[in-house]
């Protein structure tokens, strides 16, 4: 990757829906190559992907919440259930296995549609090898990537 391909990436990072026309003016290349270095860029996995920000009201003006799980065991095959699981929960927007007093940390995105007693209750108490949850409400989030 050299200087170029870093300003690409950094100009996506900030717009990921700008046109190859305005993408080549910003790093000094025509059209047709800043596509083509965007096509090699995705395909040697340094793009992965594209996304629209959402504001919090598409989103149903939801609640974060940080979940520390702690697991009956730290055996492969209970991490592994546990963290199959996971993968099919709406609600969890990350996962982090951790260092320290529990497992895993989670980030839950509560719709104002929903409750936290009911995730908490039918989905994350639900989950195999849960032996214990602790739960941080968020006041208010200072910075964010979205």
């Amino acid at each position: 990757m050299d200087s170029i391909d870093r300003k690409i990436i950094a100009q996506l990072g900030h717009e990921s829906g700008i046109t190859s026309e305005e993408l080549g003016d910003r790093v000094g290349l025509s059209p047709s190559a800043a596509h083509r270095r965007v096509k090699t860029l995705e395909q040697q996995g340094l793009i992965r992907g594209y996304r629209a920000r959402l504001s919090p009201a598409a989103r149903g003006n939801p609640s974060t919440v940080f979940v520390s799980v702690t697991l009956t065991d730290q055996r492969q095959a209970t991490m592994m259930a546990f963290e199959q699981a996971l993968a099919s929960t709406t609600q969890v927007r990350e996962a982090h296995l951790m260092s320290g007093e529990s497992d895993y940390l989670l980030k839950v995105l509560v719709r104002e549609d929903d409750s936290y007693e009911r995730i908490h209750r039918e989905v994350l108490s639900a989950l195999p090898g849960v032996h214990r949850l602790v739960t941080q409400f968020t006041i208010r989030t200072l910075a964010t990537e979205e």
